[in-house]
């Protein structure tokens, strides 16, 4: 038999699931310090329980896919500092990001998130990797309907032109 039957876990990762997974780290890395900073800067009390969600979400992500990694001996990407805490009020009005920009920002990066999951699904012969980012997939896809409903119930969200039939 071939080396690419049997446990998918005994398989070897091609060179595009390796990058895959050692981008979506980093990107998780990224998000995670992002988040934290957008918590100090968040004033609404839903957006931050959102923001904790994926923050949560985003320490997963980054146990799972480092895993993967070190288990293919693989150096993971580095983790960046930790961000020392702020508080709202301390933050200059001309340097804080206010709650529409974070919810509009959070929209932006879960539906990139939706297109790098379903790309790595696409590209993945491990079965184990494909379902990996099929999760993720799924979590994403609840938080983008959690922001939207958000920004429309805050108003926050800046529809494109919509197109209103007129009455004849």
């Amino acid at each position: 038999m071939g080396v690419l039957d049997g446990n998918p876990k005994n398989e070897p990762m091609h060179y595009g699931e390796i990058f895959t997974i050692w981008e979506s780290s980093m990107g998780a890395k990224m998000i995670l310090s992002c988040y934290q900073a957008y918590t100090y800067h968040a004033g609404d009390k839903e957006l931050k329980e959102l923001l904790g969600d994926l923050i949560d979400q985003a320490k997963l992500e980054i146990k799972e896919l480092d895993k993967l990694l070190s288990e293919a001996g693989i150096t993971p990407p580095p983790m960046l500092p930790e961000r020392p805490e702020a508080k709202l009020e301390d933050i200059p009005a001309g340097a804080r990001f206010a709650d529409p920009e974070i919810g509009a920002k959070l929209a932006m990066d879960i539906a990139a998130g939706l297109a790098g999951c379903s790309a790595a699904m696409g590209m993945s012969i491990r079965e184990d990797i494909g379902a990996l980012f099929a999760k993720y997939h799924t979590t994403k896809t609840g938080f983008g309907l959690r922001i939207l409903r958000l920004n429309k119930e805050k108003g926050w969200l800046v529809p494109p032109p919509l197109l209103v039939k007129k009455p004849e």
